[in-house]
């Protein structure tokens, strides 16, 4: 498994991405793991209702950019391991479409760093709403 990877609605869970994060072999250096899970909204961000989503990559560009955001992210002081994983197809409310996971050392290096790994997949990562 890469640490950044877009993945078909179904073929990969939480579980499975911290299962990886905790082979790494500095995990034993880590305070502590933090995930984000981006689910499917009720409504748009105009207030319309939303009954379901549809989401498409350039799979080997979006791969190579969540790839690159986690290494990126990885070489930060306190930072054990990062992974983002993306899923595409359909998806209805509340379900999961998108996991960023973080090991670190301590709290304050691990939430910046979750944090910045979120805003980067969803400005720089070739995903996008289908028409």
């Amino acid at each position: 498994m890469r640490s950044g990877e877009v993945h078909n609605k179904g073929e990969i869970s939480l579980m499975d991405i911290i299962g990886e994060i905790r082979k790494n072999p500095n995990i034993n250096k880590a305070g502590a793991i933090a995930c984000f899970i981006g689910i499917v909204r009720g409504e748009s961000q105009e207030g319309v209702p939303v009954e379901k989503l549809e989401l498409e990559a350039y799979e080997e560009k979006a791969n190579e950019t969540l790839t690159g955001i986690c290494e990126d992210i990885k070489r930060r002081e306190g930072i054990i391991d990062v992974h983002i994983h993306h899923n595409v197809g359909e998806f209805g409310v509340g379900e999961e479409v998108v996991y960023v996971v973080v090991a670190g050392k301590h709290r304050k290096e691990l939430f910046s760093a979750l944090i910045d790994a979120v805003e980067r997949y969803k400005k720089e990562a070739q995903i996008w709403k289908a028409a």
